[in-house]
């Protein structure tokens, strides 16, 4: 029997482990066929097949990303996009220039709105609305952080929002204040929701040409599949379900996606409900395979650099001295251990965003509690962004079966973290960021994701900081310790079978094995053959999805 296609002259990354030498790998009718030595192939190739000559380039199963906001990273891109912006001249610049683009329509308030300034180029991470008033006084603009966890706001948008100096900070949030007590014009967590009913909605045709947007960036980072964190039918992620929806009818979605449902942290067990059935509503399309609406997203606390991740220890201030805040916990611990238990009993699987050691703490606790209450399930819950675990925590991930969803390339010394969140630590937690070492050693399931936009969604960026723990040309030492490294084939499988499994679709994707969907991606030069600190000149030089060819890098003239 003749193939469609044949890979050849590579290095095969089955999904696990190093690389297979001396392979070819047959795709037909976009599933792979069959892996055999290459002296073998010639019995399968016929005058139709079109063979691909790796040329020392590694093959491997496209990348899938265990956490990453796609509709919303397209919408931005579509918006006042200042994740290219390298310091706060840059930003108001590039703030400037987008209005003298986009004149307001006659009798509109012409709101300007967007995201992607970084917290580290503005001093104590919280910019000033004069900043923006300098060269936009007359429209409202509102711009989230890159982190998504506060947002910068002119005057004419807090005095739209009829916000001023007697609105209190809100319990899940904080207003940066002037010295009279009117707001600054940096708003933290909760807080950014007091412009809810007045900043522009995300209409469902933008939210489609986001994902289209979106798409078309992921698959050329041989991204071939996805977990949306933050999607549903009101609130975060505003249309992006119907965004999927509509994909799949007009058949541009090429890409598998599993959607995970927002939970309300202002409302209780009651959204349940709703959320079983839309999942229901999904499987009873018959195209749940495209799009699975079976996960729910808990945003269990906040980030470090605002002091909102949730600790074990206090905070401390810049003279060094403890203060009383140990961050925020959106959920109340015994809440948010019924909550689980009760999707877990579902059979809904629960992403958390966890990131501070108490958050990591009340999560495990809280599948720990799951699986009392139901026994094992299929659920594969899992824990995202984790920069801080307590040593004794590590070990029960593989305890309770939770997997550990990794942001990668955030483990490294930069500015941010460096300015921002460590000195603000206790002594002692620079060892304890992002400790992926001591997960393995743990026994912890891995997966990986970018959080994008919040960081480059790039896969191959974010393993070589995981290989390295530094960042390409960092003269620094690995933040936490080398010990926390992963080897390239680990940090490789987190990406593809890691991933593939928390989204249940390890049964057809994730690995490079017969009757798989020929989802693939050709990395080149060969990771395996570079040095790990020359790892990030790798790039990937097509992507198929199905056995099609979705991507090509454009050759080098």
């Amino acid at each position: 029997m003749a193939v469609d296609l044949l890979y050849t002259g590579g290095p095969v990354f089955t999904g696990a482990g190093r690389p297979l030498q001396g392979v070819a790998v047959a795709v037909e009718a976009g599933r792979i066929a069959a892996v055999v030595p290459e002296r073998d192939a010639g019995g399968i190739v016929g005058p139709e097949t079109e063979i691909v000559d790796l040329a020392g380039a590694l093959l491997a199963p496209g990348f899938q990303d265990a956490h990453i906001h796609a509709v919303g990273g397209g919408v931005e891109l579509l918006q006042c996009d200042l994740t290219r912006t390298a310091s706060a001249d840059e930003a108001v610049a590039e703030i400037a220039a987008y209005a003298e683009r986009t004149a307001p329509a006659d009798g509109e308030p012409g709101w300007i709105v967007g995201a992607g300034w970084s917290m580290d180029h503005f001093p104590g991470g919280a910019p000033l609305r004069g900043l923006i008033d300098a060269v936009v006084a007359d429209r409202p603009v509102l711009l989230e952080s890159r982190d998504h966890h506060s947002a910068w706001a002119n005057t004419a948008a807090i005095r739209a929002a009829g916000i001023d100096t007697s609105t209190p900070d809100p319990a899940d949030g904080r207003i940066e204040r002037d010295a009279d007590g009117f707001p600054s014009g940096t708003f933290h967590e909760g807080a950014v929701g007091l412009f809810g009913g007045v900043r522009p909605e995300t209409s469902d045709e933008l939210a489609y040409r986001g994902l289209l947007r979106a798409q078309e960036e992921l698959l050329a980072l041989g991204i071939t599949g996805w977990q949306d964190a933050m999607v549903g039918n009101d609130g975060p992620g505003a249309g992006a379900i119907e965004a999927y929806e509509r994909g799949i009818a007009e058949g541009t979605l090429r890409v598998h996606v599993v959607g995970a449902q927002w939970w309300d942290r202002d409302r209780g067990l009651e959204q349940i409900e709703r959320m079983l059935e839309r999942r229901d509503a999904r499987a009873a399309s018959g195209e749940r395979d495209r799009f699975d609406l079976g996960t729910v997203k808990i945003m269990v606390d906040g980030v470090a650099e605002n002091f909102t991740a949730s600790m074990l220890t206090p905070y401390r201030d810049a003279d060094g001295h403890d203060t009383c805040n140990h961050g925020i916990s959106f959920i109340d611990a015994e809440v948010l251990g019924e909550a689980v238990s009760r999707l877990d009993a579902a059979g809904m699987q629960v992403h958390f965003h966890a990131l501070g050691d108490r958050a990591v703490r009340d999560a495990l606790d809280a599948v720990a509690g799951a699986r009392a209450a139901n026994g094992a399930s299929d659920g594969r819950h899992h824990l995202a962004h984790l920069q801080v675990v307590a040593e004794v925590d590590a070990p029960r991930f593989a305890e309770v079966d939770a997997t550990a969803n990794l942001q990668m390339l955030w483990a490294t010394h930069e500015e941010q973290i460096d300015t921002l969140t460590l000195p603000f630590m206790q002594e002692g937690q620079e060892a304890r960021q992002y400790p992926f070492g001591d997960l393995v050693r743990g026994g912890a399931r891995i997966a990986a994701g970018s959080d994008w936009p919040v960081s480059s969604a790039d896969p191959l960026a974010a393993i070589q900081i995981a290989v390295t723990r530094i960042a390409p040309g960092l003269e620094a030492d690995p933040l936490g310790g080398a010990h926390q490294r992963l080897p390239l084939e680990v940090a490789l499988a987190a990406y593809t079978s890691g991933t593939a499994y928390v989204n249940h679709r390890d049964h057809d994707t994730g690995w490079v094995r017969e009757g798989y969907l020929a989802n693939l991606v050709v990395i080149e030069p060969d990771p395996f053959g570079l040095s790990d600190d020359e790892l990030h000149r790798a790039r990937v030089r097509e992507t198929r999805v199905s056995g099609e060819l979705v991507f090509t890098a454009p050759t080098a003239d």
